[in-house]
């Protein structure tokens, strides 16, 4: 079953064509922002969309959704999780075992994780590195992939450690984030992303963390893309300090940005147009097509990486950027900011968990995007087309 658009005639937020160098400016939003709160409105698309309840229970459909994922460019991580020569990160991307690595040459490169002798893996977790060593039986690589030994290497005649090397991904980095390829054969209309610079100059990790959700990763992503439950699912943490169904959205290529703005930017009322800044007056939630999520908080930012690994099983990444010390008051004035936040992400969990239990019921043949709801709706459109195009 196909999903349908249920047509409206509702005012279109966005132009789906434009690039991100077409996303509005701070007094661009803050002048939207006002226009929304004098008026009682917020973005609306034009459109509504009507999501299948199969498209998040069907086996064939996820396989197609982690084919399509190594099929294109998707974030791996951001930049700055990778700093050092030798740090790296191993772990399953779209059902592959990958390390990211940034090699003694400053070059960020990406492998298949299996040793080219029996197959084992090579790294785990993150960490620095110059030798990836095996556990199995030693072989060693470099952080360039090179098969650099092989113990008792006369067991092996004939064995040419210039093609036994890691197998490469491709790499790419760009706009403060890493991305990876695996399928080097695809012909991606969207070869390249193209996204603004997202993370600050000077920003660094200051925790990462995963943690596995019992839910489908569409039904997670989907709490982040829209302001129409705030007041209903966060009625004592996000609600007292956003508003009800209120959000600025723009779309840029396959991406949305949407801005939640916070009550206290009724403070740059009578400040000069010119002075306006939305630095620690609303938050930007960026979705990169197709499961990641980029957040702007008061002095850091988030990057989450959504994998899928099972219909009803996925396992968040998450990085916590910031511009500050190791110590201090600044670092403790952030991690206090992200227990708050932590509160409302864990109503979005309840909320998801309750999604996922009530595709069970069998009560709805589809699930209902709303026009308040247009960043989810286009998320579906693009995920429907793409799966479309590779049949």
């Amino acid at each position: 079953m196909k999903a349908t658009i249920m047509a409206t005639t509702a005012f279109d937020t966005f132009d789906e064509h434009h690039g991100s160098s077409a996303l509005m400016s701070d007094e661009e939003i803050v002048a939207r922002i006002f226009d929304h709160i004098d008026n009682g409105t917020t973005d609306r698309g034009k459109s509504s969309w009507r999501e299948p309840a199969q498209n998040y229970q069907s086996a064939e459909r996820l396989d197609a959704e982690l084919a399509l994922l190594r099929k294109r460019w998707v974030v791996f991580c951001p930049s700055v999780a990778l700093s050092r020569s030798g740090d790296y990160i191993a772990r399953d991307a779209a059902g592959t075992p990958l390390i990211v690595v940034r090699g003694n040459d400053g070059q960020v490169r990406g492998f298949r994780n299996a040793c080219r002798h029996r197959g084992v893996q090579v790294a785990k977790g993150q960490g620095c590195t110059s030798v990836f060593v095996c556990p199995y039986h030693g072989w060693s690589y470099g952080n360039d992939g090179s098969l650099r030994s092989v113990p008792h290497n006369d067991g092996f005649p004939g064995l040419d450690k210039e093609n036994r090397g890691l197998v490469a991904v491709e790499c790419l980095e760009k706009s403060g984030l890493i991305f990876v390829k695996q399928d080097a054969d695809s012909k991606d209309r969207k070869d390249q992303p193209d996204l603004p610079d997202l993370i600050p100059e000077g920003h660094r990790v200051i925790k990462s963390e995963t943690l596995e959700i019992e839910a489908n990763w569409k039904l997670h992503l989907e709490s982040s893309l829209e302001g129409y439950h705030i007041r209903s699912t966060h009625q004592t943490t996000f609600f007292p300090v956003q508003y009800d169904n209120l959000t600025v959205v723009e779309s840029f290529g396959q991406n949305n940005r949407i801005a939640f703005p916070y009550q206290t930017i009724e403070g740059l009322r009578d400040k000069p147009r010119s002075t306006w800044s939305t630095n620690g007056r609303l938050t930007y939630v960026y979705h990169l097509f197709p499961n990641v999520v980029v957040s702007t908080f008061p002095d850091c930012m988030q990057v989450v990486v959504l994998e899928p690994l099972g219909l009803e099983l996925t396992r968040q990444h998450m990085f916590l950027l910031a511009n500050c010390g190791d110590k201090g008051d600044a670092l403790d004035a952030i991690l206090k900011g992200q227990e708050f936040a932590k509160m409302g992400a864990i109503e979005d969990r309840e909320v998801v968990l309750g999604a996922q239990r009530g595709l069970k019921a069998g009560a709805n043949e589809f699930l209902e995007f709303g026009l308040f709801e247009s960043a989810i709706g286009r998320f579906h459109e693009a995920l429907t087309g793409e799966l479309e195009d590779a049949v």
